[in-house]
This record gives C-alpha cells, structure tokens and sequence, in this order.
C-alpha cells in the first residue's frame, strides 16, 4: 500500500520537474527572457531564481521519496515459500548415443555385397 503512494508522488515529482526544467533555457533566454529581453528586471531575476530553487527542490524531493520507497518495504518480504518435502528430486535424462543415419549410397553398397555373395 505505502508502495503505491510513494510510486504516486515520484510519478507528480517527475512530471512537475520535467514542466520545470522545459521552462527554463540554459543560456538564459527561457521564460525570463521573454519577459524583459536584453534589460533584466527585478520580477524576471526572481523567476529565474524560482525555476532554479525549484528545480533544486524537486530533485531533492525526488531522491528522497525514492530512497524512501526503498525503505518502506524492508521489513517486508515478497519470498514465496516452497513446501521442499512435496517435491521429489528429478533425475536428468540419459541421453543416448547418436548413431548416423545409413545414406543411400552405402544402403546400395551393403545390397549389392550382399547380392554378390
């Protein structure tokens, strides 16, 4: 159970980390670009300073929830057990010689030898 909501909320950290990350622009032209283009102004500092303190935080967050779903089912054990004294040991099968298979022309060699004599 605890499985499913740690596997829940890493599902929402990935999709609101992508939407983070696809917003931003490495060189600085992302979306604080197209607010004050070449002057920088102080709301377009702080959403580049979002975006990256977000980004930081959803990665953090994501490391941790997935370290913690790790975690939540140590104590659990998901073994099937096998009742060992209804089973019986199985012996490997004896694999016989092969011997080759007589071609058409020594079947007429041996036909006719024995023709002959």
């Amino acid at each position: 159970m605890s499985f499913s909501i740690f596997l829940f909320l890493i599902t929402v950290v990935c999709v609101l980390l992508i939407i983070v990350i696809m917003v931003q622009n490495p060189k600085g032209g992302g979306l604080s670009s197209s607010f004050g283009g070449t002057q920088q102004l102080g709301g377009v500092q702080k959403t580049t300073d979002f975006l990256d303190k977000s980004t930081w935080t959803l990665g953090i967050v994501l490391i941790v929830l997935i370290l913690l779903s790790s975690l939540s089912d140590f104590g659990q054990t998901n073994t099937i057990t096998i009742d060992k004294g209804a089973s019986t040991p199985v012996a490997a099968p004896v694999q016989q010689p092969l011997t080759p298979a007589a071609t058409p022309t020594q079947a007429e060699g041996e036909s006719s030898s024995e023709t002959n004599q």
